[in-house]
């Protein structure tokens, strides 16, 4: 699998990484001088300071709609994800990531946005492989948000399930874009596709792989399996076990062994 931006997109689709050239300017003959200089036409300087308000580093939406998503998950659930033909969130998995007292914050945990959803009503996704919570697992550092258990285990055995943002929108389901932890105070929400697509801008705009790898994407209730494209694992023993538990299933996403997502940090 190829090499990605810290944006969350493979080679050549990031239109932050990888602008396109500024076209030719074509010299203009000038007219003849004249006394005084006439001033440029209202239209002109309106539509600079409308230049000037777009984000740097902005992206056309069809673009964005390729930001790849992340799902953390050990390769042990991935029997009970099968089964469910779906993520579900909520869902009581083999090896839980989340500690017992997260999960009870979370179930009563409103989401700004939102009428009547919570936090535990919602599939995580980060928008980075190189997410903070995931780089804290890997290297076996304490976390508020993990659990012994996940702590415990080798972080080759656990897996990434991959979609896109577009997938996202063609399901059409509840989501909310998290700028930060979900948990933090001074985390901002986006609950509408517009508001999503400004943030996701601005995060990009910023070039800043540490609020990258803070921010969240969380869709309502379930993610069919059908919308995951890509399962990442970290050696060709996990691919063969994954292989294992998908055999005879129609679900069959391309299974990829790429090391650096499962190495620790330094």
């Amino acid at each position: 699998m190829s090499d990605e931006c810290i944006h969350g997109f493979v080679d050549g689709l990031c239109a932050t990484c990888n602008p396109k050239p500024l076209p030719e300017v074509v010299a203009v003959a000038r007219p003849a001088a004249r006394s005084r200089v006439a001033a440029p036409p209202r239209a002109t300087v309106r539509s600079l300071r409308a230049a000037a308000r777009i984000p740097v580093g902005s992206a056309p939406a069809d673009t964005l709609l390729e930001q790849r998503i992340y799902h953390l998950t050990h390769v042990s659930n991935l029997p009970g994800i099968l089964e469910e033909r779906a993520i579900v969130a909520g869902a009581v998995p083999q090896l839980d990531l989340s500690t017992p007292e997260l999960r009870s914050e979370r179930a009563g945990e409103p989401i700004l946005g939102t009428s009547e959803l919570r936090l535990n009503d919602f599939v995580p996704f980060f928008l980075s492989p190189e997410a903070e919570l995931w780089q804290s697992l890997r290297s076996g550092r304490e976390h508020p948000r993990l659990s012994r258990a996940a702590l415990s285990a080798e972080p080759f055995d656990f897996v990434f399930l991959v979609s896109t943002v577009r997938h996202i929108a063609a399901d059409d389901p509840a989501f909310v874009l998290a700028d930060a932890n979900v948990e933090g105070s001074a985390t901002r929400f986006a609950s509408t596709r517009e508001d999503a697509e400004r943030m996701l801008y601005r995060l990009r705009a910023e070039s800043d792989p540490v609020r990258l790898s803070n921010a969240e994407l969380l869709v309502a209730h379930r993610l069919p399996l059908e919308s995951v494209t890509l399962i990442g694992v970290a050696n060709d023993k996990v691919r063969s076990a994954v292989r294992d538990v998908l055999a005879g299933s129609d679900f069959t996403p391309k299974i990829s062994v790429y090391p650096p997502w499962f190495q620790p940090s330094e």
